[in-house]
C-alpha cells in the first residue's frame, strides 16, 4: 500500500481515538449539565472540565486550587486548598493504547509501519496541544510538556509494540528483517528469541490482568454491603449516583493493577504509612468513596499463596517458549542449546518486571493533600516482586534438567558429526568415475 495512503489512514486512526476519548469525558458532564445545572450553565463551561479529565486519563497531573468561595464554606484549610491530583482513571489511557496497537498493526501489516507510527503520533501531539491550550482555567492547571508529551507516549509507545510484532512476523524489508537475518546467520535459535521474550511477557501479562480481575470482583462481591453503605452515606440522587459510578468504571483498570500488585505480595498504599498487602491491612480514614469499600478490614498470611500465580504465569510462558525451541531445532535441525533458553528466561524476567513497574507507575499518583499525596503501588517493589516470580516460573521450564528433547537434539547433533567425521577421515572421492579406483587424497 501507499506509504501516504498508510500515513493518512494512520492519522485518522489518532484522530478517532482522542476524539472518542474526549467524548466519553464529556459524555457523564453533559448528563449533569442537563438534568443538574439547568439552562443557566453554559454547555461550553464543560470543555475546560472534559479537557482536564482526558490530560488526567492519560496520566497528565493536575495541580488543583480550590477558590476561596469554595473552601472557605467547606472549611478547607488554605494550606489543603492547594494540591495534586494524579491518580489516573486508566481506562482512557487502556482505549488509547489498545487503539494505537491496532493502528501500527495494521500500518505493518500495509508495508509502511515507520510511516503510520509516525503519522499517528504527530496527529495525537496536536491534538494534545489543542486539547491543553483551549481547557486553561483556574481551577486546575497542567504543564504544558506534560500535556502534550504524556498523550503521545500512551499513544506512541502502543503503536510502536503493535508495528514491530507484525513487521517481526511478516517482515518489513528494512530494519527488522536486517536484525532477522543477523540473528538467522548467527545460526541455531537466535532467531526466535525476540519473538519468544515478546510472546512470554506478553503471557505473563496477561496472566496477571487476569487475575488482578479475578481478585478484585471478589473483593468487590466480599465488600458489597460496605460498598453500598458508602453510596448511602453519600446522599447522592441518582443522577449524581450514575455520574459516580461512571467514574469509579473509569479507574476499573487501576484498581486491577491494584490488586496485581496484592497479589504478587508488596500490595499498595491509601495515603501516607499505609499499606495494604496479603502480610496485613493497615490504613487510615480513608475518603467517602464507594469503590474504597471493598479494601478487605483485615488479612491473612495465606493470602501470600497468590504469589505463587504469577509464578504460575511464568511457568506457562516458559513452557510456550521451550516447545517453540524445541519444534525450531527439529524442523531446522539445530541443537536447542542452553544459552538460548537462558537468554529467553532472562528476557522475559526483566520484561515483565518492566511491565509491571510501568503499570505500577500508571496506577499510582495523588488524589489530594497531605496523607493522599501517595496512593497505589509503588513501582519498585512491585518490578522486582513480578520479575522474580514470573523469571522463577520461566527457569524451571526453561532451564530444567536435560529431558527427551534435549536427547533427541544430541543424537542429531551426533548424527551430523558422524557424518562429518566420516566423510573428513577417509578423505574419498565419492564422485570418483566408474570403474576407476577411489583415490586417497591428503587432508589439509
Amino acid at each position: 500500500m501507499n506509504r501516504l495512503l498508510v500515513a493518512v489512514l494512520a492519522a485518522f486512526d489518532a484522530l478517532l481515538a482522542v476524539a472518542v476519548g474526549l467524548v466519553t469525558a464529556l459524555a457523564p458532564l453533559t448528563l449533569l449539565w442537563i438534568f443538574g445545572f439547568g439552562a443557566d450553565a453554559s454547555w461550553a463551561g464543560l470543555w475546560p472540565a472534559a479537557g482536564r479529565v482526558w490530560q488526567l486519563g492519560h496520566l497528565v497531573p493536575l495541580a488543583v486550587t480550590l477558590p476561596e468561595e469554595f473552601a472557605v464554606p467547606a472549611g478547607i484549610d488554605a494550606a489543603a486548598a492547594s494540591f495534586t491530583v494524579s491518580l489516573a482513571p486508566l481506562a482512557l489511557a487502556v482505549f488509547t493504547a489498545v487503539f494505537a496497537a491496532r493502528s501500527g498493526a495494521r500500518a505493518a501489516t500495509a508495508g509502511a509501519w515507520l510511516s503510520g507510527v509516525l503519522s499517528g503520533t504527530i496527529v495525537v501531539a496536536a491534538a494534545a496541544t489543542g486539547v491543553a491550550l483551549t481547557t486553561a482555567n483556574d481551577i486546575a492547571a497542567v504543564q504544558l510538556w506534560q500535556a502534550v508529551l504524556h498523550p503521545v507516549l500512551v499513544f506512541a509507545l502502543p503503536a510502536l509494540g503493535g508495528a514491530l510484532a507484525v513487521a517481526w512476523r511478516i517482515g518489513d524489508d528494512g530494519v527488522v528483517d536486517a536484525t532477522r537475518n543477523a540473528l538467522t546467520r548467527r545460526g541455531g535459535s537466535w532467531v526466535q528469541v525476540p519473538g519468544l521474550i515478546a510472546r512470554g511477557t506478553a503471557m505473563v501479562v496477561a496472566a496477571l490482568v487476569g487475575v488482578g480481575a479475578l481478585v478484585m470482583a471478589v473483593a468487590v462481591f466480599a465488600g458489597f454491603a460496605r460498598i453500598i453503605g458508602l453510596f448511602q452515606a453519600g446522599q447522592v440522587d441518582t443522577l449524581g449516583a450514575a455520574v459516580l459510578t461512571l467514574g469509579q468504571l473509569a479507574y476499573l483498570p487501576t484498581f486491577v493493577v491494584w490488586a496485581i500488585s496484592f497479589v504478587a505480595g508488596p500490595g499498595f498504599s491509601l495515603g501516607a504509612d499505609t499499606v495494604v498487602s496479603p502480610v496485613g491491612t493497615h490504613v487510615g480514614v480513608l475518603p467517602g468513596i464507594p469503590a474504597l469499600g471493598a479494601i478487605p478490614e483485615s488479612t491473612s498470611p495465606w493470602l501470600l499463596l497468590l504469589a505463587l500465580l504469577p509464578v504460575a504465569a511464568g511457568v506457562a510462558a516458559g513452557w510456550v517458549a521451550r516447545s517453540r525451541l524445541v519444534h525450531h531445532a527439529e524442523t531446522a535441525g539445530a541443537r536447542d542449546r542452553m544459552s538460548v533458553r537462558a537468554v529467553v528466561t532472562v528476557g522475559i524476567t526483566v520484561a515483565s518486571a518492566a511491565a509491571a513497574a510501568v503499570l505500577a507507575f500508571a496506577a499510582s499518583g495523588s488524589i489530594g493533600p497531605g496523607a493522599l499525596a501517595v496512593v497505589g503501588p509503588m513501582p519498585g517493589p512491585v518490578a522486582l516482586a513480578v520479575g522474580l516470580e514470573a523469571g522463577l516460573g520461566a527457569a524451571i521450564v526453561l532451564l530444567s534438567p536435560r529431558g527427551h528433547d534435549d536427547l533427541h537434539d544430541d543424537r542429531v547433533d551426533d548424527h551430523a558429526d558422524d557424518h562429518h567425521d566420516d566423510g573428513a577421515d577417509d578423505g574419498v572421492d565419492d564422485h570418483a568415475a566408474p570403474g576407476k579406483d577411489a583415490t586417497r587424497t591428503p587432508v589439509d
